[in-house]
Protein backbone atom coordinates (compact mmCIF):
# COMPACT_ATOMS: atom_id res chain seq x y z
CA UNK A 1 0.00 0.00 0.00
CA UNK A 2 1.07 3.57 -0.65
CA UNK A 3 2.38 5.48 2.32
CA UNK A 4 0.41 8.57 3.27
CA UNK A 5 2.63 11.43 4.39
CA UNK A 6 1.53 14.67 6.04
CA UNK A 7 3.59 17.83 5.65
CA UNK A 8 3.47 21.25 7.31
CA UNK A 9 5.53 24.41 7.68
CA UNK A 10 5.55 26.13 11.06
CA UNK A 11 7.10 29.20 12.69
CA UNK A 12 8.37 32.22 10.78
CA UNK A 13 8.25 32.25 6.99
CA UNK A 14 11.68 31.39 5.63
CA UNK A 15 13.27 31.45 2.15
CA UNK A 16 13.78 27.91 0.90
CA UNK A 17 10.64 26.44 2.48
CA UNK A 18 9.02 25.91 -0.91
CA UNK A 19 12.21 24.37 -2.24
CA UNK A 20 12.08 21.85 0.62
CA UNK A 21 8.37 21.14 0.03
CA UNK A 22 9.09 20.59 -3.67
CA UNK A 23 12.09 18.33 -3.05
CA UNK A 24 10.33 16.17 -0.49
CA UNK A 25 7.15 15.94 -2.53
CA UNK A 26 8.75 15.17 -5.89
CA UNK A 27 11.17 12.61 -4.44
CA UNK A 28 8.48 10.87 -2.37
CA UNK A 29 5.97 10.75 -5.25
CA UNK A 30 8.30 9.87 -8.11
CA UNK A 31 10.75 7.55 -6.37
CA UNK A 32 8.70 5.95 -3.63
CA UNK A 33 5.09 6.21 -4.87
CA UNK A 34 3.83 8.02 -1.76
CA UNK A 35 0.79 10.24 -1.24
CA UNK A 36 1.61 13.69 0.18
CA UNK A 37 -0.90 16.03 1.81
CA UNK A 38 0.08 19.48 3.01
CA UNK A 39 -1.60 20.99 6.06
CA UNK A 40 -2.39 24.68 5.91
CA UNK A 41 -0.90 27.15 8.39
CA UNK A 42 1.24 24.79 10.44
CA UNK A 43 -0.05 22.84 13.42
CA UNK A 44 -3.20 24.98 13.40
CA UNK A 45 -4.19 23.46 10.06
CA UNK A 46 -3.45 19.97 11.31
CA UNK A 47 -5.72 20.61 14.29
CA UNK A 48 -8.49 21.97 12.04
CA UNK A 49 -7.84 19.27 9.44
CA UNK A 50 -7.31 21.81 6.63
CA UNK A 51 -5.13 20.29 3.97
CA UNK A 52 -4.40 20.08 0.25
CA UNK A 53 -3.12 17.15 -1.77
CA UNK A 54 0.36 17.86 -3.09
CA UNK A 55 0.92 16.41 -6.55
CA UNK A 56 3.52 17.07 -9.23
CA UNK A 57 1.41 19.83 -10.77
CA UNK A 58 1.13 21.74 -7.51
CA UNK A 59 4.84 21.23 -6.76
CA UNK A 60 5.90 22.58 -10.13
CA UNK A 61 7.28 26.12 -10.32
CA UNK A 62 7.68 26.73 -6.58
CA UNK A 63 11.45 26.24 -6.28
CA UNK A 64 12.17 29.96 -6.59
CA UNK A 65 9.24 31.24 -4.55
CA UNK A 66 9.79 32.85 -1.15
CA UNK A 67 7.55 32.11 1.83
CA UNK A 68 5.58 28.87 1.90
CA UNK A 69 2.70 27.78 -0.31
CA UNK A 70 1.18 25.99 2.68
CA UNK A 71 1.11 29.04 4.93
CA UNK A 72 2.48 29.03 8.46
CA UNK A 73 1.73 29.99 12.05
CA UNK A 74 3.37 29.87 15.46
CA UNK A 75 0.55 27.87 17.07
CA UNK A 76 1.68 25.03 19.36
CA UNK A 77 -0.22 21.73 19.68
CA UNK A 78 -0.24 21.95 23.47
CA UNK A 79 -1.00 25.69 23.63
CA UNK A 80 -3.27 26.73 20.79
CA UNK A 81 -5.59 29.71 20.39
CA UNK A 82 -9.12 28.36 19.96
CA UNK A 83 -11.98 30.86 19.95
CA UNK A 84 -9.88 33.36 21.88
CA UNK A 85 -8.85 30.86 24.54
CA UNK A 86 -5.65 28.85 24.98
CA UNK A 87 -6.15 25.10 24.88
CA UNK A 88 -4.15 21.88 24.59
CA UNK A 89 -5.22 20.44 21.23
CA UNK A 90 -2.78 17.54 21.14
CA UNK A 91 -5.54 14.92 21.27
CA UNK A 92 -7.33 16.53 18.30
CA UNK A 93 -4.11 16.59 16.28
CA UNK A 94 -3.42 12.93 17.06
CA UNK A 95 -6.99 12.10 16.05
CA UNK A 96 -6.61 13.92 12.71
CA UNK A 97 -3.30 12.19 12.08
CA UNK A 98 -5.03 8.83 12.32
CA UNK A 99 -8.19 10.06 10.58
CA UNK A 100 -6.10 10.83 7.49
CA UNK A 101 -4.35 7.46 7.84
CA UNK A 102 -0.96 9.09 7.92
CA UNK A 103 2.12 6.93 8.10
CA UNK A 104 4.28 9.91 9.07
CA UNK A 105 4.27 13.67 9.55
CA UNK A 106 7.05 15.95 8.27
CA UNK A 107 7.43 19.28 10.09
CA UNK A 108 9.52 22.05 8.56
CA UNK A 109 10.59 24.73 11.03
CA UNK A 110 12.95 26.19 13.60
CA UNK A 111 13.51 25.55 17.30
CA UNK A 112 9.83 25.86 18.24
CA UNK A 113 8.83 23.42 15.52
CA UNK A 114 11.44 20.90 16.68
CA UNK A 115 9.94 21.08 20.17
CA UNK A 116 6.38 20.71 18.91
CA UNK A 117 7.32 17.79 16.65
CA UNK A 118 9.07 16.03 19.52
CA UNK A 119 5.94 16.53 21.63
CA UNK A 120 3.88 14.75 18.97
CA UNK A 121 6.48 12.01 18.62
CA UNK A 122 6.06 11.30 22.33
CA UNK A 123 2.34 10.81 21.62
CA UNK A 124 3.24 7.93 19.31
CA UNK A 125 3.23 9.75 15.95
CA UNK A 126 5.91 9.07 13.34
CA UNK A 127 7.62 12.41 12.89
CA UNK A 128 10.55 13.79 10.88
CA UNK A 129 11.69 17.42 10.85
CA UNK A 130 13.66 19.71 8.54
CA UNK A 131 15.55 22.69 10.07
CA UNK A 132 14.59 26.08 8.63
CA UNK A 133 15.25 29.48 10.14
CA UNK A 134 17.10 32.63 9.13
CA UNK A 135 18.66 32.70 12.63
CA UNK A 136 20.73 29.54 12.01
CA UNK A 137 20.27 28.66 15.70
CA UNK A 138 18.93 25.08 15.47
CA UNK A 139 21.22 22.61 17.23
CA UNK A 140 22.48 19.50 15.46
CA UNK A 141 22.97 21.01 12.00
CA UNK A 142 25.79 23.10 10.57
CA UNK A 143 23.38 25.44 8.83
CA UNK A 144 19.64 25.93 8.36
CA UNK A 145 18.08 26.87 5.05
CA UNK A 146 16.92 30.48 5.00
CA UNK A 147 20.08 31.72 6.69
CA UNK A 148 22.09 32.28 3.52
CA UNK A 149 19.31 34.31 1.88
CA UNK A 150 18.74 36.48 4.95
CA UNK A 151 22.47 37.06 5.36
CA UNK A 152 22.69 38.16 1.74
CA UNK A 153 19.80 40.60 2.17
CA UNK A 154 21.28 42.06 5.37
CA UNK A 155 24.69 42.35 3.73
CA UNK A 156 23.23 44.23 0.77
CA UNK A 157 21.47 46.60 3.17
CA UNK A 158 24.74 47.35 4.95
CA UNK A 159 26.44 47.84 1.58
CA UNK A 160 23.84 50.41 0.56
CA UNK A 161 24.01 52.24 3.88
CA UNK A 162 27.73 52.90 3.47
CA UNK A 163 27.08 55.64 0.94
CA UNK A 164 24.65 57.61 3.09
CA UNK A 165 26.83 57.13 6.18
CA UNK A 166 29.91 58.46 4.41
CA UNK A 167 28.04 61.31 2.69
CA UNK A 168 26.56 62.65 5.91
CA UNK A 169 29.45 61.66 8.24
CA UNK A 170 27.06 59.66 10.39
CA UNK A 171 26.89 56.61 12.59
CA UNK A 172 24.47 54.21 10.93
CA UNK A 173 23.14 51.45 13.16
CA UNK A 174 21.60 48.48 11.32
CA UNK A 175 19.41 46.18 13.41
CA UNK A 176 19.41 42.60 12.17
CA UNK A 177 17.18 39.76 13.35
CA UNK A 178 18.47 37.33 15.99
CA UNK A 179 16.99 37.25 19.51
CA UNK A 180 19.24 34.66 21.14
CA UNK A 181 21.94 33.98 18.55
CA UNK A 182 24.03 36.41 16.56
CA UNK A 183 24.87 34.39 13.46
CA UNK A 184 22.99 36.69 11.10
CA UNK A 185 24.38 39.98 12.44
CA UNK A 186 27.87 38.50 12.62
CA UNK A 187 27.87 37.09 9.09
CA UNK A 188 26.27 40.12 7.47
CA UNK A 189 28.38 42.48 9.55
CA UNK A 190 31.63 40.88 8.40
CA UNK A 191 30.51 40.56 4.77
CA UNK A 192 29.21 44.15 4.74
CA UNK A 193 32.29 45.61 6.39
CA UNK A 194 30.57 46.84 9.55
CA UNK A 195 32.94 48.64 11.91
CA UNK A 196 31.08 47.45 15.00
CA UNK A 197 29.20 44.16 15.40
CA UNK A 198 27.03 43.52 18.46
CA UNK A 199 25.61 40.06 19.15
CA UNK A 200 23.74 38.46 22.10
CA UNK A 201 26.69 36.22 22.94
CA UNK A 202 29.00 39.18 23.70
CA UNK A 203 27.46 41.83 26.00
CA UNK A 204 28.75 45.24 24.99
CA UNK A 205 29.86 48.40 26.77
CA UNK A 206 28.58 51.57 25.13
CA UNK A 207 31.66 53.59 26.08
CA UNK A 208 33.89 51.02 24.37
CA UNK A 209 31.85 51.37 21.15
CA UNK A 210 31.98 55.17 21.38
CA UNK A 211 35.74 55.10 21.90
CA UNK A 212 36.17 52.86 18.85
CA UNK A 213 34.09 55.23 16.71
CA UNK A 214 36.05 58.27 17.92
CA UNK A 215 39.33 56.51 17.15
CA UNK A 216 38.08 55.99 13.60
CA UNK A 217 37.29 59.70 13.40
CA UNK A 218 40.80 60.57 14.57
CA UNK A 219 42.14 58.38 11.76
CA UNK A 220 40.19 60.46 9.24
CA UNK A 221 37.25 58.08 8.90
CA UNK A 222 34.15 60.25 9.15
CA UNK A 223 31.50 57.54 9.47
CA UNK A 224 30.88 54.20 11.17
CA UNK A 225 28.53 51.29 10.52
CA UNK A 226 27.19 49.33 13.49
CA UNK A 227 25.50 45.95 12.85
CA UNK A 228 23.49 44.89 15.89
CA UNK A 229 21.42 41.75 16.50
CA UNK A 230 18.00 42.54 17.95
CA UNK A 231 18.86 40.41 20.98
CA UNK A 232 22.21 42.07 21.73
CA UNK A 233 22.39 43.54 25.24
CA UNK A 234 24.72 45.80 27.15
CA UNK A 235 27.00 44.48 29.87
CA UNK A 236 25.18 46.52 32.53
CA UNK A 237 21.77 45.30 31.36
CA UNK A 238 22.90 41.68 31.52
CA UNK A 239 24.24 42.09 35.05
CA UNK A 240 21.08 43.81 36.26
CA UNK A 241 18.84 41.29 34.53
CA UNK A 242 20.74 38.31 35.94
CA UNK A 243 20.53 39.75 39.45
CA UNK A 244 16.79 40.34 39.04
CA UNK A 245 16.25 36.72 37.97
CA UNK A 246 18.11 35.51 41.07
CA UNK A 247 15.92 37.70 43.27
CA UNK A 248 12.80 36.24 41.62
CA UNK A 249 14.04 32.70 42.31
CA UNK A 250 14.64 33.49 45.98
CA UNK A 251 11.55 35.67 46.63
CA UNK A 252 10.07 34.81 50.02
CA UNK A 253 6.47 35.98 49.56
CA UNK A 254 3.93 36.45 46.78
CA UNK A 255 3.89 40.24 47.09
CA UNK A 256 7.64 40.48 46.56
CA UNK A 257 7.51 37.97 43.73
CA UNK A 258 4.79 39.93 41.90
CA UNK A 259 6.75 43.17 42.21
CA UNK A 260 9.95 41.54 40.92
CA UNK A 261 8.11 39.97 37.98
CA UNK A 262 6.71 43.39 37.08
CA UNK A 263 10.26 44.79 37.12
CA UNK A 264 11.37 41.96 34.85
CA UNK A 265 8.49 42.63 32.44
CA UNK A 266 9.45 46.31 32.34
CA UNK A 267 13.07 45.39 31.56
CA UNK A 268 11.93 43.06 28.78
CA UNK A 269 9.93 45.90 27.22
CA UNK A 270 12.86 48.27 27.67
CA UNK A 271 15.18 45.87 25.85
CA UNK A 272 12.94 45.86 22.77
CA UNK A 273 13.91 49.50 22.16
CA UNK A 274 17.55 48.79 22.90
CA UNK A 275 18.84 49.80 19.45
CA UNK A 276 17.20 53.24 19.65
CA UNK A 277 18.63 53.84 23.12
CA UNK A 278 22.08 52.79 21.92
CA UNK A 279 21.86 55.25 19.01
CA UNK A 280 20.90 58.12 21.32
CA UNK A 281 23.69 57.31 23.74
CA UNK A 282 26.34 57.03 21.01
CA UNK A 283 25.22 60.37 19.61
CA UNK A 284 25.72 61.94 23.05
CA UNK A 285 29.15 60.39 23.56
CA UNK A 286 30.59 61.00 20.09
CA UNK A 287 28.76 64.21 19.06
CA UNK A 288 28.12 62.51 15.70
CA UNK A 289 24.68 62.06 14.17
CA UNK A 290 23.37 58.52 14.64
CA UNK A 291 20.61 56.98 12.55
CA UNK A 292 18.90 53.60 12.92
CA UNK A 293 17.73 51.24 10.20
CA UNK A 294 15.71 48.23 11.37
CA UNK A 295 15.58 45.59 8.66
CA UNK A 296 12.88 43.49 10.33
CA UNK A 297 10.88 41.11 8.16
CA UNK A 298 12.58 42.38 5.02
CA UNK A 299 15.36 39.89 5.78
CA UNK A 300 13.22 36.80 5.34
CA UNK A 301 11.22 37.83 2.29
CA UNK A 302 11.70 37.30 -1.40
CA UNK A 303 13.49 34.79 -3.60
CA UNK A 304 15.72 32.20 -1.84
CA UNK A 305 19.40 32.17 -2.70
CA UNK A 306 20.97 29.40 -4.77
CA UNK A 307 22.66 28.03 -1.64
CA UNK A 308 19.33 27.80 0.23
CA UNK A 309 17.61 26.14 -2.71
CA UNK A 310 20.39 23.58 -2.90
CA UNK A 311 20.40 22.89 0.85
CA UNK A 312 16.60 22.62 1.01
CA UNK A 313 16.62 20.21 -1.95
CA UNK A 314 19.27 18.01 -0.33
CA UNK A 315 17.40 17.90 2.98
CA UNK A 316 14.00 17.33 1.34
CA UNK A 317 15.14 14.44 -0.84
CA UNK A 318 16.99 12.87 2.11
CA UNK A 319 13.77 13.14 4.12
CA UNK A 320 11.90 11.18 1.43
CA UNK A 321 14.51 8.44 1.70
CA UNK A 322 14.10 8.33 5.49
CA UNK A 323 10.33 8.05 5.07
CA UNK A 324 10.89 5.09 2.78
CA UNK A 325 13.18 3.44 5.34
CA UNK A 326 10.77 4.34 8.18
CA UNK A 327 13.39 6.30 10.11
CA UNK A 328 11.34 8.47 12.47
CA UNK A 329 11.82 10.75 15.45
CA UNK A 330 14.73 12.54 13.79
CA UNK A 331 15.75 15.82 12.21
CA UNK A 332 17.45 15.74 8.82
CA UNK A 333 20.65 17.78 9.18
CA UNK A 334 23.84 18.86 7.46
CA UNK A 335 27.12 17.89 9.11
CA UNK A 336 30.45 18.62 7.41
CA UNK A 337 28.67 18.61 4.03
CA UNK A 338 27.06 15.22 4.78
CA UNK A 339 23.35 14.70 5.31
CA UNK A 340 22.71 12.93 8.61
CA UNK A 341 19.80 12.19 10.97
CA UNK A 342 19.79 13.61 14.50
CA UNK A 343 17.41 12.27 17.20
CA UNK A 344 14.94 15.00 18.14
CA UNK A 345 15.77 14.68 21.83
CA UNK A 346 19.29 15.91 20.97
CA UNK A 347 17.87 19.01 19.26
CA UNK A 348 14.98 20.15 21.46
CA UNK A 349 15.63 22.86 24.03
CA UNK A 350 19.06 23.79 22.69
CA UNK A 351 19.87 27.08 20.99
CA UNK A 352 22.97 26.98 18.79
CA UNK A 353 24.79 30.15 19.76
CA UNK A 354 27.93 31.70 18.32
CA UNK A 355 31.00 30.44 20.24
CA UNK A 356 33.11 33.35 21.45
CA UNK A 357 36.16 31.74 19.83
CA UNK A 358 34.43 31.12 16.49
CA UNK A 359 36.56 31.69 13.40
CA UNK A 360 34.21 34.40 12.15
CA UNK A 361 34.75 36.39 15.35
CA UNK A 362 38.51 35.85 15.22
CA UNK A 363 38.64 37.04 11.61
CA UNK A 364 36.50 40.09 12.38
CA UNK A 365 38.72 41.10 15.28
CA UNK A 366 41.81 40.77 13.10
CA UNK A 367 40.47 43.34 10.64
CA UNK A 368 39.72 45.73 13.48
CA UNK A 369 36.02 45.12 14.07
CA UNK A 370 34.81 46.23 17.50
CA UNK A 371 32.48 43.94 19.47
CA UNK A 372 31.97 46.38 22.32
CA UNK A 373 33.71 44.18 24.87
Amino acid sequence: MKKNIGLLTSGGDTPGSNAAIRALGKAAISNYDMNIIGFRDGFKGLMENRFVKLDNTMLSGILTLGGTILGTSREKPFSMNVDGKTADMTDVIVKNYHKNKLDALVCIGGNGTQKNAHHLAKQGLNVITLPKTIDNDVAGTDITFGFDTAMGIATEAIDRLHSTASSHHRIIIVEVMGHKAGWLALGAGIAGGADVILIPEIPYKTDVIARSILERKEQGKSFSIVAIAEGAISHDFRETYAELKKRIETAKDDKSLLKLKQEKAEMDILNTSNTIRLANRLQELTKLEARVTILGHLQRGGVPSAADRLLATRLGTACAKCLRKEVYGVMIALNKNRIITVPLEEVVGITKKVPKDHQWIKSARRVGTCFGD
